[in-house]
């Protein structure tokens, strides 16, 4: 319903939805707080990694040294900067993202539509969400008029409606691209101790489950659910040659 005239084809996907990232983030956190092996620190920046003797020994945060048996990386779009610490260069790099959202009332959009690399996502409430751009800028994370405006014309071209709307917030977001878009999820090669799970792009909600258990297999060293081969590190990494 409100969709523009004139669509003649489309792909209908009952079982898309949408997530609330930020409120999946704060239920996970109360999650792992009930976990009595889990520490959390936060406000803590770790600024490199501990290498002795071909392996990874620990991390350096707040210049103190935590030890630990094995290190997993998950850094996002900084997971080639923590890297770079033991002279490993990880192509994963920052793609800004930005994104809008309409103060609609509900029924203008009730359901998630995808067109030309462009979506809508509706809320319950029925303020409509409005994405994205990609931008290679760096770790900038500020947002422009342009990209503002651009999406707005999108979103209003998909549903006329919005056009009663007011943009009531813009935001950015810097997703950690990857070459060919395949993320990396494996050991890095004749280091030891060190994993990498990043590099997800735009579907890291989408990926994380099948991530994880990939991850986890090769930790604990058990037949993985999904083939790592396609993730994994080796000839896809740069590093020194570990004497």
């Amino acid at each position: 319903p409100n969709l523009r005239e004139g669509v003649g084809d489309a792909l209908w996907m009952p079982q898309v939805g949408s997530i609330r990232n930020p409120r999946l983030m704060q239920a996970l956190y109360k999650s792992i707080t009930n976990e009595p092996l889990v520490s959390i620190i936060e406000e803590s920046a770790v600024s490199g990694l501990v290498l002795k003797a071909g392996g990874v020994v620990g991390m350096t945060v707040k210049d103190k040294v935590i030890r630990a048996d094995n290190v997993v990386v998950t850094a996002g779009a900084w997971s080639g900067n923590l890297l770079e610490s033991i002279e490993v260069s990880l192509p994963v790099e920052p793609v800004r993202g930005q994104m809008i959202l309409f103060n609609a009332k509900p029924g203008v959009v009730n359901r998630v539509v995808l067109s030309d690399g462009k979506y809508v996502i509706p809320r319950r409430d029925g303020r409509v969400l409005a994405g994205s751009t990609l931008e290679y800028v760096g770790f900038d994370k500020h947002t422009t008029e342009q990209a503002k405006q651009q999406l707005a014309d999108t979103a209003i071209d998909m549903f006329p409606a919005l056009a009663e709307a007011k943009i009531e917030h813009h935001w950015a977001g810097l997703r950690p691209g990857a070459p060919a878009g395949i993320p990396f999820i494996g050991g890095i090669p004749d280091i030891d101790n060190l994993y990498i799970n990043a590099g997800h792009f735009r579907n890291g909600l989408v990926l994380a489950p099948a991530a994880v258990r990939v991850m986890t297999s090769l930790l604990l060293g058990q037949e993985s659910p999904v083939d790592p081969k396609p993730y994994a590190l080796k000839n896809r990494v740069l590093q020194p040659e570990i004497a």
